[in-house]
């Protein structure tokens, strides 16, 4: 499992994360929810050992993300926020430059590459470019890369934001079927991503925990039974 003990992240004078603990087991895809600059990427930067936490440690089953780095991220795929790639390589170029990274090599990357391509859907454009993809194939093959490595843990850090009704869709499915097996913490700002998706949801703001339940439980705390009632009513309208 994620283990977070009082996680806390300073920038000079303002705490963008504040003490932060709870845990995530296999099996659950953990929404986390807030405003937006309520510290949901920082943290998600901490978990995945981007961004070393003022306080607090991140133990990813048992190895401590910043003391014992290499068998930590070895469990973990990571999308960051905007999905960033080298726009000028293909996809194919991209997702062999990355299984190069992760130590893959002959047959076992080429399996590993078309295994990432088939969950990702991206037969159809393998060879373009990625500056030419739409937004909603840029993050696939954000998703391919997390997940070339058959990681245990996922982290998706605003895996659908800007993205159309169908390209959310496309991305909610594939999220849902690599839940099957994994653990996976998705960061988002977006209420129906939670619903979508999440059997859990923890909501944060101004960096501090407010709530941690499942969707269904949280929409039933509002007399209309949306989480958008109930979000705002929990982060005082932020």
């Amino acid at each position: 499992m994620i283990q977070v003990e009082n996680l806390s992240r300073q920038f000079g004078n303002f705490t963008a994360v504040d003490n932060l603990s709870f845990t995530v087991s296999p099996g659950e895809v953990l929404g986390f929810l807030g405003p937006n600059g309520a510290g949901k990427s920082t943290t998600m930067k901490m978990l995945t050992g981007f961004l070393r936490p003022s306080g607090g440690r991140v133990l990813v089953f048992g190895h401590d993300i910043w003391r014992d780095p290499l068998p930590a991220k070895k469990r973990i795929g990571y999308l960051p926020e905007g999905a960033p790639s080298y726009g000028e390589m293909s996809v194919q170029g991209f997702l062999d430059f990355i299984a190069a990274v992760r130590g893959f090599r002959g047959q076992e990357k080429k399996r590993a590459i078309e295994i990432a391509v088939e969950k990702s859907a991206l037969g159809d454009v393998l060879f373009q470019t990625i500056d030419t993809l739409s937004k909603g194939y840029r993050r696939r093959v954000g998703i391919a890369q997390a997940i070339l490595h058959d990681p245990q843990v996922l982290v998706l850090d605003e895996p659908t934001d800007g993205l159309d009704p169908n390209q959310k869709h496309h991305v909610r499915e594939l999220i849902r079927n690599l839940s099957q097996d994994k653990l996976v913490i998705v960061s988002t700002h977006i209420l129906e991503e939670v619903a979508a998706v999440c059997t859990r949801a923890m909501i944060i703001a101004h960096g501090k925990m407010l709530v941690d339940d499942t969707p269904a439980a949280l929409a039933a705390r509002s007399e209309s039974g949306r989480l958008d009632d109930v979000f705002r009513s929990v982060t005082g309208g932020v």
